[in-house]
Parts: C-alpha cells; sequence; structure tokens
C-alpha cells in the first residue's frame, strides 16, 4: 500500500500547473466548513516563521 507524503487544498490553477501526472486527487465542495482549518493552518504558519526570525540565544562568558 502506498503510505501517504502530503495532503494539500489546491486550486483549479495548482492542479493545472502539477500537470497531467497528478491523478489522486478528491475533490470536495467548496464549503464553509475549511475556514477554521485554514485560519488555524495560517496561524501555525505565522507563528513558525516568527520563530524562525528570533535569533538564538548565545552563551558568553
Amino acid at each position: 500500500m502506498d503510505r501517504i507524503v502530503a495532503i494539500g487544498l489546491l486550486t483549479d490553477d495548482d492542479l493545472s500547473r502539477l500537470g497531467d501526472a497528478f491523478t489522486r486527487l478528491w475533490p470536495v465542495e467548496n464549503s464553509s466548513g475549511f475556514e477554521d482549518l485554514l485560519a488555524a493552518i495560517d496561524a501555525a504558519q505565522a507563528k513558525s516563521d516568527d520563530a524562525k526570525c528570533v535569533p538564538p540565544e548565545v552563551d558568553t562568558p
């Protein structure tokens, strides 16, 4: 059995860029049910980006 390596929410434009080789997709209806999930993903990404911008602490004698 193939293992799942990625899950994504793609637009029609994204799919056209991936080309014909991308064949395993499951369309979902345009629904407001994903708004909370997308907001949580955006918040996690922003938190991750902020953490990357903080220089590491350096011990100085």
